[in-house]
């Protein structure tokens, strides 16, 4: 894994051995990126099932102004600070939120943040489950954008709430969805 574009273009993250982590793979990674471009300068996201901070370290590379990484599992904290650190990513450039997701979503009572980057676990079938907490929480705004990784075969609806899906690129057994406030959804196609 490493870093595609931006100002830590090339660098590679830490190896590691972790039978709980899938990550992103660069060919996805590549696509998300290049259908976010432009929104990326000076953003808040979030990395929700942060695992390496492959996708967060990525939005950083590219001009997010802040990052706050979400993860519970603690080999995946372990090697998300290695990564950091290897990058020497300024610590006021991110957040760690040691938490389950779908607690952090529905206790997050700050500003909402402009991007989500949403990976959770294939085996545990998650996505629609996260989805339904986002569309309820106040990390999503009038604004926000949300990427979801979900696996073919698992549940997952076109809208949540008022949370519709815009968007969406199949890779294999893997699908890509974008998700606006159903009001925002011509800005974005």
């Amino acid at each position: 894994m490493r870093i595609i574009s931006g100002k830590y273009k090339g660098h590679p993250l830490v190896e590691f051995k972790a039978d709980h982590i899938r990550p992103t793979t660069d060919r996805v990674k590549e696509t998300l990126f290049n259908k976010l471009m432009f929104e990326l300068e000076g953003t808040k996201v979030l990395d929700l099932f942060a695992g390496t901070g492959n996708l967060g370290i990525e939005a950083l590379s590219r001009g997010a102004r802040e990052v706050t990484f979400v993860e519970k599992h603690p080999k995946s904290l372990e090697i998300l600070k290695k990564n950091l650190a290897k990058l020497k990513i300024p610590a006021v450039d991110y957040k760690i939120i040691n938490a389950d997701v779908l607690t952090y979503l529905k206790k997050y009572n700050d500003e909402p943040f402009d991007i989500i980057f949403a990976d959770p676990p294939f085996t545990e079938k998650m996505a629609h489950a996260v989805m339904e907490h986002a569309s309820l929480s106040q990390a999503f705004g009038a604004h926000t954008l949300l990427t979801i990784e979900s696996e073919r075969r698992e549940r997952m609806e076109d809208l949540y709430g008022d949370l519709e899906r815009y968007d969406h690129r199949e890779f294999g057994d893997k699908i890509l969805s974008f998700f606006s406030k159903k009001r925002d959804k011509e800005s974005h196609e």
